[in-house]
Order: C-alpha cells, then sequence, then structure tokens
C-alpha cells in the first residue's frame, strides 16, 4: 500500500492514498526514514518524520511497513544513547537485543 507526499513541514507529513495505514504504523518515505502515522483522516494521514525531514518532498512515494512502532528493551540499553526508534547513535555498535515493547500500551489500573 503507498500513497503520495502532499505536503511537508515542521517535522510532519501529509500523504494521500495510505486508506489502511493503522494509528502508530510506521511509515517509509524514498529516503529510508521513517515516520510514525498519526492523524488518520478520511482522505489522507498525518505522518510524524522520524529523522531527518530536508530530503522528503512533495510528491514522495511513502509505504506502509504493516508494523506498530516498537523500541527494543532490556539490560542491554542500559548507558547506551538511542534514537527515537530505539537505534544507537552513540558509537558503540549495535545494541543485541530480541526483546521489543510497543510505544502505545495500555495503563496499569491505579488499584494493580
Amino acid at each position: 500500500d503507498t500513497g503520495t507526499v502532499i505536503q511537508v513541514g515542521d517535522g510532519i507529513a501529509l500523504a494521500h492514498g495510505l486508506n489502511d495505514a493503522m494509528a502508530g504504523e510506521l511509515i517509509e518515505f524514498p529516503s529510508g526514514v521513517l515516520g510514525l502515522a498519526q492523524n488518520l483522516e478520511e482522505d489522507n494521514v498525518g505522518i510524524v518524520i522520524l529523522g531527518p525531514s530536508d530530503d522528503i518532498k512533495e510528491g514522495d512515494e511513502v509505504k506502509r511497513t504493516g508494523r506498530i512502532m516498537e523500541v527494543p528493551v532490556g539490560e542491554e540499553l542500559i548507558g547506551r544513547v538511542v534514537n527515537p526508534l530505539g537505534q544507537p547513535i552513540d558509537g558503540k555498535g549495535p545494541i543485541n537485543t530480541s526483546k521489543t515493547r510497543p510505544i502505545e500500551s495500555p495503563a496499569t489500573g491505579v488499584m494493580d
């Protein structure tokens, strides 16, 4: 499923044609930068750009990944610096963890 960028600005892209996009789904731009589908409208989708947006422009084709955004978790992340996608940016190499968690989940009840 693909769509077309119709507007870009302030770290947000608006795309037309992603009719089946899910809230929180990762969307891929041609440069490989990922975005997070947030504002699902009838005829377009608002996408939070999760990386450099300099190369993203009107007319670019974007595609759904079918994945809800999740980040790596575990002891391996202690002392590391990561970007919003959980990718290391501290120059210490990859983070080898097999566990992930969605970025959004139901809150624990007050009485739990």
